[in-house]
This record gives structure tokens, C-alpha cells and sequence, in this order.
């Protein structure tokens, strides 16, 4: 598996939100301002470190989902951005629907090959990217509640706004929590694992994808075609959990820390 989707079409509403104490350069504020989390400076562009920690993890060919307004980001790959090891595609995504709609809009760059999909606003670890590569058949890779506080950039009650995934006996994926309580998460067993958005799919994901209704937010959501997936198609998913912090920059006050983990990190491409 070489493939990797990287869900790049948010609008960006959250990083827009002026931070006064997010203390932001000219640059930083610029970018900021278009919502294109991606292109933040952080020595260089962020999506450089998404892409070379993919490149690192083995995967060879990478597609942005972006929205047919995403100029900056398409000039930016297409004249700035020199890849040795990567190959960068773009899938359109023509309105702002939701994840599972993120999904299929990349269907054809896919075709049937099994593929890894993120998103353009986090930092993932190479052991998870890799993990990934080397499951059998489609899984997750989860996150230890403990190390994403120790080694990441969210804070603890932000955290807990997080989704939490639950494995069976079997270490398959039995559910995903959206939100939940702490008197809930005592009563589960087996390993639970923060969830980021960082899966290992087949083609049957878009068939999901296609049977979910919208969500009480008006989108398709991806959590709810994993479900589908799950109870409908019988897709058995591998839950994995890494002892390894993902970064988070969605909004403002998350340059500086993120500024801070990745300013000495090498970025091969």
C-alpha cells in the first residue's frame, strides 16, 4: 500500500477566529486569515511535514482533497513544492460536505487499491503511518490517551472533545465514541485509543460512504461510514494504539507549540 489521502477541503472557520494571544508573525497572520492550514508557516509550510512524515512512513503517492477554490494550495504543490520520493494528485471536492464526502471525491485516484486517508491539520507519527502500511486489511491507528497529553499540543480538556475507539476481544473496532463521558469509558474493555482520522481502507469504504444519511451537523461524516461499514458490510477494522502523540493545528494558538515539536525536523520529500 502506497496510496494516502490527505483531506485538505475545510473551510477553515476555526484557524480564521482571530487569537490575540496567538501572537502569529505577518506571514502566520496572512495565512491564517485564508483558513489554508496547510500552507501555515512553521519554518515551512506545514504540509511539507505531513507529506515528508508520509514519505518516511513508505507511501509513494499522495492525493490532497481540497475545494475547487484552493488556488494557494494547488499553485503551491504544482510550482514550489520539489518532491523526490512523492507523487501529489488532486481530487475536488465541490462543496464543503463533509469527511465521507471528502472520501469518495478521491474514488478515482484510488480505483481499488487499498489507502491510507488523514488530515491536512494534523502531524502524524511515522510508527502510526506505518502501521497502517503493514495491517493485512483495513484498520486504524489510535492514540494513547496519556501520550498524546505528555507528547503533544492539546490540552487535556480539549482532549476530551476527541473521539475514543473501541476495540472487541479481538482488537477489531467495535464502535466509536463521539464525545465521551468518563464514567462511559470505565465500563469498556479492551484497548481505547484517542482517534485522529488516521485509517487503512479498501473500496468498500465508499460504498459506506454513499449509504450514510447526513449527520445532525448537515454532513456526511466518516465516523458514521466506518459504523456502516462495520454493521452493514461486515468490514472488520484493526485497531492498533500507538504510544505516540499526533499535533493538532486548527486553530491560532496551536502555531506557537506546533512551531516548537517540528522547527528542527528534517523533511525529505
Amino acid at each position: 500500500m502506497d496510496k494516502a489521502v490527505i483531506m485538505a477541503r475545510g473551510l477553515g472557520k476555526r484557524m480564521r477566529a482571530v487569537n490575540e494571544q496567538a501572537h502569529l508573525d505577518s506571514e502566520q497572520a496572512a495565512v491564517a486569515a485564508t483558513g489554508v492550514k496547510a500552507l501555515m508557516p512553521i519554518g515551512r509550510p506545514f504540509l511539507d511535514y505531513a507529506l515528508g512524515a508520509l514519505a518516511e512512513a513508505g507511501y509513494r503517492r499522495v492525493c490532497l482533497v481540497i475545494g475547487p477554490e484552493h488556488d494557494a494550495l494547488r499553485h503551491y504543490c504544482g510550482e514550489e513544492l520539489h518532491c523526490e520520493r512523492l507523487e501529489i494528485e488532486f481530487a475536488v471536492q465541490e462543496e464543503p460536505l463533509g469527511t465521507a464526502d471528502a472520501v469518495v471525491a478521491a474514488e478515482a485516484f484510488v480505483g481499488t487499491d487499498a489507502f491510507a486517508i488523514v488530515n491536512s491539520d494534523n502531524y502524524y507519527p511515522v510508527e502510526a503511518l506505518a502501521g497502517l502500511r503493514a495491517m493485512a486489511g483495513p484498520g486504524l491507528a489510535a492514540f494513547a490517551r496519556e501520550n498524546m497529553l505528555r507528547q503533544g499540543n492539546i490540552a487535556e480538556e480539549r482532549l476530551s472533545k476527541f473521539a475514543v475507539v473501541e476495540a472487541d476481544e479481538d482488537g477489531f473496532l467495535r464502535q466509536i465514541i463521539e464525545k465521551p463521558e468518563a464514567e462511559m469509558l470505565q465500563g469498556f474493555k479492551g484497548p481505547l485509543g484517542i482517534g485522529m482520522n488516521c485509517w487503512r481502507f479498501d473500496a468498500r469504504i465508499f460504498e459506506a460512504c454513499r449509504a450514510i444519511d447526513r449527520s445532525a451537523r448537515g454532513e456526511f461524516e466518516l465516523p458514521d461510514a466506518v459504523q456502516y461499514a462495520v454493521d452493514h458490510l461486515g468490514v472488520r477494522f484493526a485497531v492498533r494504539v500507538f504510544d505516540a502523540a499526533v499535533l493538532d493545528l486548527s486553530n491560532q494558538g496551536d502555531v506557537q507549540a506546533v512551531t516548537r515539536f517540528l522547527q528542527d525536523k528534517e523533511v525529505l520529500l
